[in-house]
């Protein structure tokens, strides 16, 4: 019989896979950050004025101490030429066209570029602190004195600007001035205006077009006639623009709460938060040729390039982390950093549930196997279930899963709930709860499935599997600690369960996890036992009415209270959708029957539909696993924009003004539209991606299991290749 249904499976599965919009892995961009150390004399009471590229593609800085360049991954003081080394330049710009460098001094102005031949001295020091210089090798400087272009040895004035320069620019041979009030163009031997503006902060140039960036948005003006050409831009994140640039025909601003980049869809990018940069306030922008972004900050230099890669690429980058620096005993470890966000300094720790997250990464390397058969994804499995295996050993309960287990002396998270192991050298965390539940039931239906592939391997699931059930049955289904209770959330009694109206998700969440388990116990152990635990739950206490209750009808429901907790005010439980679907891959595979896989069908596409919005790739691909349906666009995009930074950095998006927000509801679905993963907090898949603001001062780090499990799954499913 056990033959068989595995025999019907794996004709479903096919018939699912083939059914998916398989997605082909191309390249694409997806933005990254790195941050340049800031030397120490520039650390405190500096002024980094501007960054400037040259056509070298070299990133310098501006500052009140001197000219800085980028050199290994650093700002270092620009000696390359002695003759400069010890000078302070007031300005320094890229020549239109060539891009070679201008300096401006004091006394002088000079290049490094023709030989050295251009350059001019200055008869009153200190009058001009801007330049310009156009391809032809004209040379306009502003400052005090007005405006002025050296010619033949001499200065030619070129006037004086009403209200003070904020940047002088040059553009097809044409200069032009910018200032609070408006955009003026160099006409003969003046400046005239050509556009009057209304708190104008910074400009540059599009084609014709000029965009200037405002304390109020952005708009544009053509550069010929001054008139609008794109009518002004409130609806962006941060509407304070300090600086305005445009790389490759895309609209970059800079602001004091980060920086955003205008996308091809007419949406933005935000780039904010130690994430991205080494402080929000953005002063000045600069690319080079190849679309890197130069921002500089009060803190030092960033660059936000956005280089191609695949899927692929991404998922060996987070195998990689891993293996380098996230595996403890065969768990997952989450890392402490100190300081925050020192990947050098990072030491493992234990968390509250190292089985359920370790479950994700097992079940990626599962996955990783069927698809690509590679030795080491087998042994990666294999030695994460040993870490399962030993939270049974490790105490001295019957069948009870220890939550994780350390050596004597270093425990971390919770304590009060560590137990003394049998064995002097360890330690083991009670209070085993129903989340972890769900992760054994997961890996060890993905084990046998997919990993396990001889008898004794197979047996090797089983027993695992058997022992926890039986200890759940002997115990009137309850996970019985050391000290003869029930644990907090470890509860499946029908007296617990049923005590739930249908509108506390409890009440379905229980039933459904308990029946995929005793399912998964008969299909692997063919123990009748189970089979008929299961079918007394389901039949005589309302199992399967509960698993079947409709998901709308959750809600709001004060007054019941387990604990001391009141289990119906505390909104959309997210942790509850993440045991739910790792549990709906075994509930509908160990079915028992074909009806009963149609009803549980109909259960996963009903849970989908609510969580449709959230794109959740996992989400997505048990879906299509099992009840058929599949939102192939959301899950690339998922896995797209997933961080390649997993630090939990301090990240905040409430205050942007190019989102939509919606009233409060029960689902705490905070906007009309899910922003992209790098833009979010870190989370794991049992948070709300629709939170806003969240994370800290970037000491902790996750692994990027969280990635690799739907890439993998994806994989598997043939919904990518």
């Amino acid at each position: 019989m056990t033959a068989k249904m595995f025999a019907g499976l794996g004709l479903c599965m096919c018939s699912y896979a083939m059914a998916a919009a398989q997605a082909t892995d191309y390249p694409f961009q997806q933005p990254v950050s790195r941050q340049y150390a800031t030397p120490p004399e520039l650390a405190q009471q500096s002024v980094l004025a501007r960054v400037v590229t040259d056509y070298n593609d070299n990133a310098h800085v501006i500052t009140d101490k001197g000219f800085y360049r980028v050199s290994d991954g650093a700002l270092v003081r620009d000696r390359r030429f002695r003759p400069l080394a010890d000078k302070i330049p007031l300005d320094v710009t890229a020549q239109e066209g060539s891009g070679h460098l201008y300096y401006l001094y004091a006394d002088k102005w000079l290049t490094n570029g023709y030989a050295g031949v251009p350059y001019g001295t200055l008869p009153e020091k200190g009058r001009y602190n801007r330049m310009a210089v156009a391809a032809d090798g004209r040379v306009m400087l502003a400052g005090d004195a007005g405006l002025a272009l050296p010619e033949k040895g001499r200065l030619r004035a070129c006037g004086q600007l009403p209200e003070p320069l904020l940047q002088l620019k040059v553009h097809n041979g044409v200069f032009y001035a910018l200032t609070g009030k408006g955009v003026y163009q160099q006409a003969g031997a003046q400046f005239t205006r050509l556009h009057a503006a209304e708190n104008a902060r910074a400009m540059d140039f599009r084609g014709e077009e000029i965009i200037i960036g405002t304390s109020n948005g952005y708009y544009g003006i053509s550069s010929k006639t001054g008139d609008t050409s794109l009518s002004l831009k409130r609806r962006v994140p941060v509407p304070g623009i300090n600086d305005i640039l445009v790389v490759n025909g895309r609209i970059w601003a800079g602001t004091d709460e980060g920086a955003f980049m205008e996308d091809s869809a007419g949406l933005y990018r935000y780039f904010a938060s130690r994430r991205w940069l080494n402080d929000n306030r953005v002063k000045s922008m600069s690319a080079d040729a190849e679309g890197n972004v130069y921002l500089l900050t009060p803190a030092g230099l960033n660059r936000i390039s956005s280089p191609a890669h695949t899927l692929a690429d991404k998922a060996a980058y987070f195998e990689r982390k891993i293996r380098e620096r996230h595996i403890r005993y065969g768990f997952i470890a989450n890392l402490h950093l100190r300081p925050g966000g020192d990947a050098g300094s990072s030491q493992m720790a234990d968390t509250d549930n190292d089985g359920l997250w370790s479950a994700f990464y097992l079940g990626s390397q599962a996955f990783r196997y069927a698809v690509t058969h590679e030795p080491k994804a087998k042994r990666y499995a294999w030695e994460g279930f040993e870490a399962f295996e030993r939270i049974l050993s490790v105490n001295q309960l019957k069948g009870f899963p220890s939550r994780t287990f350390e050596r004597k002396g270093y425990k971390n998270s919770d304590p009060e709930r560590w137990r003394d192991s049998p064995d002097p050298e360890w330690e083991w965390k009670g209070h085993t709860s129903s989340d972890e539940f769900v992760a054994y039931i997961w890996i060890a239906a993905v084990l046998h499935e997919m990993v396990a592939e001889t008898a004794d391997e197979k047996q090797r699931v089983a027993a695992f599997i058997d022992k926890i059930m039986t200890h759940i049955i002997d115990n009137k289904y309850y996970f019985v600690d050391i000290d003869g209770k029930p644990t907090l959330w470890g509860r499946w009694n029908p007296e617990y369960i049923n005590w739930y109206p249908e509108t506390i998700g409890d009440r379905k969440l229980g039933s459904t996890t308990i029946i995929a388990g005793l399912q998964l116990g008969y299909a692997l152990t063919g123990k009748k036992k189970y089979k008929d635990e299961a079918m007394r739950l389901m039949n005589k206490h309302g199992y399967l009415k509960n698993i079947l209750t409709d998901y709308r009808k959750i809600t709001y429901t004060p007054g019941y209270k387990h604990m001391g907790i009141d289990m119906g005010t505390g909104g959309w439980n997210h942790s509850d959708d993440e045991m739910a679907f790792l549990t709906y891959w075994v509930l509908y595979r160990y079915a028992f029957t074909d009806e009963l896989k149609k009803q549980y069908a109909g259960v996963i596409r009903n849970h989908w539909e609510l969580e449709r919005p959230e794109k959740n790739a996992v989400w997505n691909l048990i879906t299509l696993a099992t009840a058929g349906d599949y939102d192939a666009d959301a899950t690339l995009w998922w896995m797209r924009t997933f961080p390649m930074d997993l630090v939990t950095w301090q990240i905040k998006n409430s205050h942007r003004k190019d989102i939509t927000l919606l009233p409060a509801n029960f689902r705490d679905q905070a906007t009309e539209r899910l922003i992209p993963l790098d833009e979010q907090p870190v989370h794991r898949h049992n948070a709300n991606a629709f939170d806003l603001d969240g994370g800290g001062k970037g000491t902790s780090e996750l692994a990027g299991d969280e990635y690799l499990l739907p890439y993998w799954m994806a994989r598997y499913l043939k919904a990518l290749n």
